[in-house]
């Protein structure tokens, strides 16, 4: 071959190359899927996850794409809805609910190419990690403004499933009416469910009809309990989202999740090919955990003192869970001048002394 042909050779191969290696190659988003135990609506648990997918949307753009299950039960359905999205290409998983544990790490175990995020649990992989909110400390100050405000002296819980996240919230709360009202008489009705309005109004206006002028909402994630209160005209502590709408007089006060950063910078890690399954608890330290709509009816010097303590949690000065702590046997559970531990804390299978009834079992 001549000289000039190959030299034409040359020139005709260089530009049919330069598609490849003069333009950027536009790469696929990555797949995340959310899976939720209830459906999503304008507040509650899954609310705020949905609202964390989103400021995942908007802090990587065409980077990813979202697909969300919702309104899946624990048990064998959660189990397929996860393989299906990981069949279908999901490289970030997103499983919303305690009881979805089992499954996922299963999964997990099987997919070490996809990343998982899983709530409320406590077993970790290197593909997965769990994330967690200390819901307890704003429980303790709305617990000190149910001491403050309850006339009765009775105060009710209507709680969903005595996980050890929702017996700490139970004992947040008794903690801190008590020290503020050591008359007061506490009364819970486990519901086992995470999203039943029926029961769970049935179980509010129980709990009304026993005298109870204040009551708390755990892990409702529908304002169920919070419209009953406000038609019944006794004040509510719901959780998850601000409900101040759905009941503007009976909100005493909303204890508020907030996901948003930590879903980006776990989203951003396995982006990046960094992500390594780790345990992530925040609470008002972090913003994570924020009590918001005060209701009017606290005084300016009830607030203060709600203040101060607030500040004390996020230092650090204040731990909810501090000695001297008995159990309802009046068994010591933590000595004068310790604090419970995290491991125990998010493991917690027992309810503090002054409590009446038993955990569920």
């Amino acid at each position: 071959m001549s000289m000039k042909h190959r030299m034409t050779s040359w020139i005709a191969a260089a530009c049919m190359a330069l598609p490849l290696t003069g333009m950027a190659v536009t790469a696929e988003p990555v797949m995340i899927g959310l899976i939720y135990p209830t459906p999503v609506a304008d507040v509650g648990w899954a609310k705020q996850l949905d609202l964390a997918r989103e400021a995942v949307e908007e802090a990587y753009g065409d980077r990813v794409t979202t697909r969300v299950v919702e309104n899946i039960p624990e048990g064998p359905d959660a189990g397929r809805v996860m393989n299906q999205l990981v069949a279908d290409g999901a490289k970030f998983v997103v499983l919303g609910s305690f009881g979805y544990m089992n499954d996922g790490l299963r999964l997990a175990q099987r997919s070490p190419d996809v990343d998982f995020i899983h709530a409320s649990g406590f077993r970790q992989t290197e593909n997965l990690g769990t994330f967690t909110a200390r819901s307890y400390e704003g429980f303790y100050l709305t617990g000190m403004a149910a001491g403050m405000v309850t006339e009765s002296n009775t105060i009710g819980i209507v709680a969903a499933f005595a996980i050890p996240e929702v017996i700490a919230e139970v004992n947040s709360i008794a903690l801190a009416a008590r020290k503020e009202n050591p008359d007061v008489n506490i009364r819970i009705v486990w519901v086992n469910t995470w999203f039943d309005p029926a029961r769970e109004q049935e179980a509010a206006r129980a709990l009304i009809s026993q005298g109870a002028d204040v009551v708390f909402s755990l892990h409702q994630d529908t304002p169920s309990v919070v419209n009953v209160a406000q038609a019944e005209g006794v004040y509510v502590v719901n959780t998850g989202s601000d409900m101040s709408a759905h009941g503007p007089d009976a909100v005493l006060g909303s204890v508020v999740t907030d996901w948003n950063s930590y879903f980006v910078e776990a989203v951003g890690k396995s982006l990046d090919g960094e992500f390594t399954g780790y345990d992530e608890r925040g609470g008002l330290a972090s913003g994570m955990v924020s009590v918001a709509a005060w209701n009017d009816a606290l005084t300016e010097e009830q607030m203060g003192r709600i203040e101060e303590v607030e500040a004390a949690l996020r230092s650090g000065e204040v731990h909810v869970f501090a000695g001297p702590l008995n159990d309802q046997s009046g068994t010591e559970r933590v000595a004068e001048g310790e604090v419970l531990p995290d491991p125990e804390i998010f493991g917690m299978d027992w309810l503090v002394e002054g409590l009446s009834g038993s955990l569920p079992q």
